[in-house]
């Protein structure tokens, strides 16, 4: 394990508190480059361009933010920045640029007037939000937004317009899909199954996880059928099921301890016919695992801190994507797909933690590769304990 210290920073001027799942790098303005978006328990949705210390732009919403995130939650080609409350309250923010004469390739663009500040769309979901996911869960090529709860339910949304061929937002979010776990939901993300098609996936206590099953699919294709009266009684009644539950080790030293996963995980070449996608997990208690599929495991590696967050990001630029493990305490991993760990540590106590790409056109944020020296642009994106925000932009060799 090599220790490695990072000699460039960005301070960022933010005051508030906010839960581990409100943050997220993303291209919010559709500049092909990505903001870093955060949203704390005052309601206050704050988005930082390149390496500026001040918000680019900051927005009200209503209850406490639980969960942020940016994607193409509407299907209309564009990334929209979506903030959910812990009171069930589901916010759009349009913040492509409108289209000027004196418009360049700059990323430093005027954001909206503060007319045009309020959300573009907001509706009510259940409460007690916890996290989020925007991504096409059942391969029809259109994004859905699945939320995770503290009672561990998940539920599948899908946005349904109400006038066909509008730019403007006129809809609303449908209901797809609830599912119950038997644990708690602690993270969501997709893999790609043996067949190629992607699976939905959820952490479970004990360094465990489920796929969830997108069930609406098959519910679409009996329907006709049934109608038809080709189906028999016994299969219209026999429930489908919906949730398979995966344990990652056949001894559990913690059954209950929390879990985190991502999955999707870059190896660099297309995956081979029959082949499943690359995922990790961590727990609470230090474990963290690399996997292919249920049944492989690439490597374990123990740690003696507390990891919360789990991301994944291409430290070295060679098409590989490195999995990136947080603790409470600072203490944070990169590890690679040979088992290459290092590891640097951050001054205070992290709260929240997301890792990513962000650019600047005058002078890029570089992060340094551990093992060649190479530069890429790219960053750690951190919110502190103490109401700071910091973007680690360069690792050396300690």
């Amino acid at each position: 394990m090599r220790s490695v210290s990072y000699v460039q920073r960005v301070a960022l001027e933010f005051s508030g508190s906010l839960f581990p799942h409100a943050i997220r790098l993303g291209d919010a303005d559709n500049d092909k480059r990505n903001e870093l978006v955060v949203g704390d328990t005052n309601g206050k949705l704050y988005v930082y361009k390149n390496d500026d210390t001040k918000p680019w732009t900051v927005r009200s919403c209503q209850g406490m933010l639980t969960c942020v995130g940016v994607g193409d939650v509407c299907n209309k080609g564009k990334n929209l920045v979506v903030a959910v409350s812990a009171e069930g309250w589901f916010h759009l923010f349009d913040l492509t640029p409108l289209p000027s004469k004196h418009s360049e390739a700059s990323s430093h663009h005027e954001p909206p007037p503060s007319d045009e500040q309020r959300p573009v769309f907001k509706q009510h979901i259940p409460a007690n939000t916890k996290v989020m996911l925007i991504n096409d869960i059942d391969g029809d090529g259109k994004c859905e937004l699945v939320v995770g709860y503290t009672d561990r339910v998940v539920r599948a949304f899908r946005w349904e317009d109400l006038s066909e061929g509008s730019d403007h937002l006129s809809g609303q979010l449908v209901l797809l899909k609830k599912w119950l776990l038997e644990g708690q939901v602690d993270s969501l993300s997709v893999n790609p199954g043996p067949d190629g098609t992607p699976e939905m996936m959820v952490s479970q206590p004990g360094c465990g996880y489920a796929v969830l099953l997108c069930t609406w699919k098959l519910e679409q294709q009996q329907q006709p059928a049934a109608e038809g009266g080709d189906n028999s009684a016994a299969n219209r009644d026999a429930p489908l099921r919906d949730v398979i539950l995966h344990q990652t080790s056949g001894r559990i030293h913690n059954e209950n301890v929390s879990t985190h996963l991502i999955g999707s995980i870059s190896r660099g070449c297309p995956i081979a016919s029959g082949g499943s996608g690359l995922f990790a997990l961590c727990t609470l208690d230090g474990t963290l695992k690399l996997m292919e599929g249920a049944d492989r495991l690439l490597w374990s590696v123990q740690v003696d801190h507390q990891l919360f967050a789990l991301e994944k990001l291409d430290v070295t630029g060679d098409g590989h994507e490195e999995v990136v493990a947080c603790a409470w305490d600072g203490q944070t991993y990169i590890i690679d797909h040979n088992r290459t760990v290092a590891r640097f540590q951050v001054d205070e106590n992290v709260s929240a933690f997301c890792a990513g790409l962000v650019s600047s056109a005058c002078s890029p944020l570089s992060l340094r590769d551990f093992s060649s020296c190479s530069l890429v642009t790219c960053t750690l994106a951190y919110g502190g304990a103490h109401s700071t925000l910091q973007l680690i932009s360069r690792l050396a060799s300690g």
